[in-house]
């Protein structure tokens, strides 16, 4: 008899005890993590935007520069105009007192194989009475040979050589004057008739540009 009250007593504590604790249980408040989970989530997402936009923009510079590239190549010059761009002259074939025209760059260029008398004539001009002064030394590297471009300083005609009031070159478009040495004389036009960059590989050839 008094086991079973100690019993009952016993499973009476017990039930108060797990009462008391499932209590306890429901108001237990479990932390929030959200926070902490969400910022890892946005943090991720920011990298992988990032890492996005860095990827894209490698891929956007490449493809600029090939394209770039590839319009630069377009503006290379091919074999055939590099060829164009020096020209050889045999000045065997050129007889004293006489004229050639060569193209060049797709301009004419005069070639004059002077005469000695042509020569001293150049020589004995006054500097004062010049537009452009220049002397005949200044315009040439050998005195037997003259070599200009042939476009009038005006408004770019072409000149007729043994013409003018000088003996040199006259431009029938506006009346332009130029002497033995290729300078103006008279007329509209300001300077002299241009000299291209040429030199002389051999006593008998003549290479422009």
């Amino acid at each position: 008899m008094l086991r079973a009250i100690r019993s009952g007593m016993g499973s009476r504590t017990a039930v108060r005890s797990l009462s008391s604790t499932t209590g306890a249980l429901s108001n237990y408040q479990h932390p929030d993590w959200s926070s902490y989970l969400n910022n890892r989530g946005e943090n991720k997402t920011r990298n992988v935007a990032y890492f996005m936009v860095g990827s894209m923009g490698l891929l956007s510079a490449a493809g600029a520069k090939s394209t770039v590239e590839a319009f630069l190549s377009s503006f290379a010059a091919s074999a055939d105009v590099l060829a164009m761009a020096k020209v050889e002259v045999k000045l065997g074939a050129i007889p004293e007192g006489k004229n050639v025209i060569v193209k060049w760059q797709g301009k004419p260029v005069f070639i004059r194989h002077r005469t000695s008398e042509e020569i001293e004539e150049a020589n004995q001009v006054d500097m004062k009475a010049l537009r452009d002064p220049q002397t005949d030394a200044d315009r040439v590297i050998k005195p037997e040979w003259l070599v200009m471009l042939g476009i009038c300083t005006h408004l770019g005609c072409v000149p007729i050589g043994e013409a003018g009031d000088f003996g040199g070159w006259f431009c029938p478009c506006h009346g332009s004057h130029y002497d033995i040495s290729g300078r103006i004389r008279k007329g509209p036009a300001p300077l002299n008739l241009e000299i291209p960059q040429y030199d002389f590989t051999d006593s008998e050839t003549l290479l422009i540009g």
